[in-house]
């Protein structure tokens, strides 16, 4: 019997647990359906209490890290320099994390707030949709963007001070040891991560593919539905495998910087030409309200209240275990490209500014939807209901902005997909890396197997359940892995006051 080589082994595993489910959801979809959904109620009901106090967590220690002393250390060795300019390293880090899902709910997470108000208020009110703002605000502040920070300072700091691999199983290191990711445990933290980012990768593909169907439909009058979701998914698959291969100094930063500055084009045509003055208002007053709420909000369960208990099992619970099943890529990615800055520096440009930044873009496009809806302009809630991923398209076509109104609709659909492509880049390439022993440059036969079985997953969960098949599978991907990353928080704590007792210095 011949013996699997052991840098192969979390390889081997994680490619057979992933094809099983694409498989199980191909040859049965109805049984796959109703076992993802049973797993979604499950998870909400008992373990929604968790995914809260996770994310809390994060946001804690990152407060301690960047007020403390160990605010000086950097990202990698005492001497190193950041390898990418500001601009080019924002691109990457906002391309590769948020980008899609920012261009997928910008207008229709507030508007469905606002048709159905999530505090008790009464639908279709000014009160309606402050607070539609507000829950906006929270689902894409702080937290999600703490889970990355906090996970890229603890891999770059024990990859790149510690010399450990650049895998998950590293972020236990002071538990494992210096070969802990050929122990048992250490291979199931791999796997998990390698699962959670297959799954949350997947979930992001298949909003990014459902949005960019719903594009077509409103820009030129193509047909929507699962033949022409297929065709868009291809099409996706391979030029987000393609491009991997050419490695971030070259693919993956160049869309990183196209996304930034299409993202800001759009943002300062519709700041210009829609109702500016209801924009920056909007941006002001919810700002105020997300940190005067923020503590209360940040803990709050429902525990008496049944019809804020299922809205935060839809919306907040599924937001902060879709984050957390991003994190093992996304702050792999980030610990990669962010050697030599400071981790007081990097906790502020890979906190603080993208959060700002997720506020001025639900205000500008959030904010211009419900200006339309409230003052009558159009009925954008109308298209959300059926198709959530509609709501930008529509609010472009009832802009009255004729031919620029088309061409801002047809440059969102782009915006989309080179969003898209920089995610499932970034994670071919941590998936790779992960299925290697950590190698820095994984080999390119990696980045296609696994850039192919993202798609075969995503196309699965969309033919077996849409959205809530989606939400289902970063939940489920989330759990285990959340508990890995709270002890790599205590680890880090814990070797940076052996590393660097009282007095000593800090470089």
């Amino acid at each position: 019997m011949t013996v699997l080589k052991r840098d192969n082994v979390v390889f081997i595993v994680s490619l057979v647990v992933t094809g099983v489910l694409v498989v199980f959801g191909l040859i049965a979809p109805g049984a796959f359906s109703s076992s993802t959904k049973y797993l979604f109620d499950f998870l909400i009901k008992y373990l929604g209490w968790w995914y809260l106090l996770v994310l809390n967590v994060f946001v804690l220690f990152l407060l301690f890290i960047a007020f403390s002393r160990f605010g000086k250390l950097r990202m990698g060795e005492a001497d190193s320099k950041p390898e990418f300019s500001d601009i080019a390293w924002f691109g990457m880090l906002f391309g590769a994390s948020m980008g899609v899902g920012l261009v997928f709910y910008g207008v229709g997470e507030p508007l469905y707030h606002y048709a159905a108000p999530p505090f008790g208020a009464e639908p279709g009110s000014s009160q309606a949709a402050q607070d539609a703002m507000r829950a906006s605000f929270f689902h894409w502040g702080l937290h999600p963007w703490a889970s990355y920070t906090a996970m890229a300072i603890c891999l770059a700091y024990f990859q790149f001070r510690k010399k450990a691999p650049g895998l998950m199983s590293s972020l236990l290191l002071p538990l494992l040891g210096s070969s802990g990711h050929r122990s048992t445990l250490g291979r199931l933290v791999d796997i998990l991560a390698t699962f959670a980012t297959t799954a949350g990768l997947a979930t992001s593909i298949g909003l990014a593919v459902l949005q960019i169907n719903s594009g077509l439909k409103y820009v030129f009058g193509l047909p929507q539905g699962a033949g022409p979701q297929l065709a868009i998914l291809l099409t996706i698959a391979f030029v987000y495998t393609y491009t991997a291969v050419t490695g971030i100094a070259k693919g993956i930063k160049f869309l990183g910087s196209m996304n930034l500055f299409l993202a800001f084009l759009l943002s300062v045509l519709l700041l210009l030409f829609g109702p500016t003055l209801a924009q920056v208002e909007t941006l002001l007053t919810t700002t105020g309200a997300y940190f005067q709420n923020l503590i209360i909000q940040s803990f709050d369960l429902a525990p008496y209240d049944g019809t804020y208990k299922s809205w935060l099992g839809g919306w907040t619970i599924f937001y902060w275990a879709w984050w957390i099943a991003w994190t093992p890529f996304v702050s792999a990615f980030l610990a990669r490209i962010s050697q030599g800055r400071t981790l007081r520096s990097f906790i502020g440009g890979a906190l603080l500014v993208p959060t700002f930044s997720c506020f001025c873009w639900f205000s500008i496009f959030g904010g211009t939807a419900l200006n339309m809806q409230m003052t009558g302009t159009a009925d954008i809630t109308a298209a959300i209901k059926t198709d959530l991923a509609s709501g930008v398209f529509v609010m472009y076509q009832n802009l009255s902005l004729g031919f620029l109104g088309g061409l801002m609709g047809a440059v969102m659909i782009i915006l989309v997909s080179t969003f898209l492509i920089t995610s499932a880049n970034a994670a071919t390439f941590v998936l790779a890396m992960y299925t290697t022993e950590g190698r820095l440059n994984p080999p390119k036969n990696r980045m296609l197997i696994w850039g192919v079985l993202m798609a075969a997953l995503a196309y699965v969960l969309l033919l077996t359940g849409g959205l809530n098949a989606l939400q289902t599978a970063s939940i489920v991907a989330a759990g285990p892995f959340s508990v890995i990353m709270i002890l790599a928080c205590y680890f880090l704590l814990r070797t940076l006051k052996r590393d660097f007792p009282p007095g000593a210095e800090i470089k």
